[in-house]
């Protein structure tokens, strides 16, 4: 890895999980991080805030800005993104990392749910590259980053929670518009990981402590992030990335360091 000094890095989520483990890898290169999430308080059965995680990152080598967010709501991305601007001069890259799961069926998905789902994923990622776009086109090397999975039309990907899937995909969308809107002038491309991630959701929504076992550490989505905020936005755009193949890319092929059992114990992702 080379360097991010000064580069700053609008990161939704980012108390926790991925948004997070990706935060403190950018911050280790230097960079500054905008923490953009709604936890300024300690959660009963979350790890972490906005403060704590802003803590780990300038340990780690960066700068930080914890800022309390909510992306449904307009005002709150505007007013976060005037204070990035304000501390530490533009943004050069976004991730767009919040997101909102419930795998439920048709009949067991109540309407707030759904609402909640489109709002956070598919709208929240809308509304932040809105408002982050005009300091990204200011940017040498700009970059917009979404974790939502590759566009893959398979009805079973939409048979058992199709609220969940279409509010996914909304951000994949997101990829393949932008990307071509933006063409040449910021990058626009997503990451998604090969394996399910040892995350709070996999742990409490998904699969407990088993699937927590099968699944590889959140430094592995960090990694790989790192290295495509590294690339040439105008040559590098337009990609659904997989997390393996990215470091694969840069000579990064033996992933043992980021899971406890061996690859062929670990369990897919969803949507591949």
């Amino acid at each position: 890895m080379s360097t991010l000094n000064g580069k700053t890095v609008f990161i939704t989520g980012a108390s926790r999980g991925i948004g997070k483990a990706i935060g403190l890898k950018l911050a280790a290169l230097g960079a500054n991080i905008a923490i953009a999430a709604k936890t300024k308080d300690p959660h009963p059965k979350l790890p972490g805030t906005i403060y704590t995680a802003a803590e780990e990152m300038e340990q780690a080598g960066g700068k930080a800005l914890p800022l309390v967010v909510d992306v449904r709501f307009e005002e709150l991305v505007e007013s976060a993104v005037e204070k990035v601007v304000e501390q530490f001069g533009g943004i050069d890259m976004l991730v767009n990392n919040a997101s909102a799961i419930q795998l439920t069926g048709t009949l067991q998905t109540p309407m707030k749910r759904f609402d909640l789902m489109h709002q956070v994923n598919t709208r929240g990622t809308y509304l932040t590259s809105q408002k982050c776009l005009p300091y990204l086109l200011k940017s040498e090397n700009p970059h917009i980053l979404n974790i939502s999975p590759p566009l893959n039309m398979d009805k079973k990907w939409f048979s058992n929670h199709v609220a969940y899937t279409m509010a996914k995909y909304g951000m994949s969308m997101c990829v393949l518009g932008m990307a071509e809107e933006f063409k040449g002038k910021v990058a626009v491309n997503a990451l998604w990981p090969r394996t399910t991630i040892a995350t709070a959701a996999i742990q409490n929504l998904l699969g407990g402590d088993e699937m927590m076992k099968h699944s590889r550490r959140p430094d592995i989505m960090g990694d790989a992030a790192a290295v495509i905020a590294q690339m040439d936005a105008k040559t590098n755009t337009g990609n659904f990335f997989m997390d393996d193949e990215v470091l694969a890319s840069a000579g990064i092929t033996d992933l043992s360091q980021y899971a406890d059992l061996p690859d062929d114990q670990l369990y897919p992702d969803y949507f591949l």
